[in-house]
């Protein structure tokens, strides 16, 4: 329907638990932080979920709330996307699309985007 879902059990069972600003409202006075995996793209090197990555990036932006978000991020344009999103205020993890698992975006070129968009939104 449109909306994103906490899922466990190896994401195989739905918990009828949505990810919304009052569900991480009421999760981050228990956590330290948040790392959420798009289960739907995770792995498959095909693009983030944008919708989810900008739930997350409003949420983190209003609240300070420490977010990482993995899931699909294959291309500096995802990251693009992310930091964006969130005015850099959300992590992000990268796994198979990196080159020393693989894949073909490269590592230090990952790491060198990464320390520039955080310089861009520091400032």
């Amino acid at each position: 329907d449109g909306t994103y879902c906490v899922v466990s059990n190896r994401w195989q069972m739905l918990t009828g638990i949505r990810v919304n600003e009052t569900t991480l409202e009421m999760l981050a006075e228990e956590c330290d932080e948040f790392l959420i995996h798009a289960a739907d793209v995770e792995g498959k090197k095909s693009g983030i979920e944008t919708e989810l990555a900008a739930i997350l990036g409003q949420f983190s932006l209003k609240s300070g709330f420490p977010v990482v978000y993995a899931g699909g991020v294959h291309t500096m344009e995802d990251l693009d996307l992310i930091a964006g999103m969130s005015g850099a205020g959300i992590d992000v993890t990268v796994g198979s699309a990196l080159d020393l698992f693989g894949g073909s975006l490269p590592l230090d070129a990952l790491r060198k985007r990464a320390e520039q968009l955080s310089g861009q939104f520091s400032q």
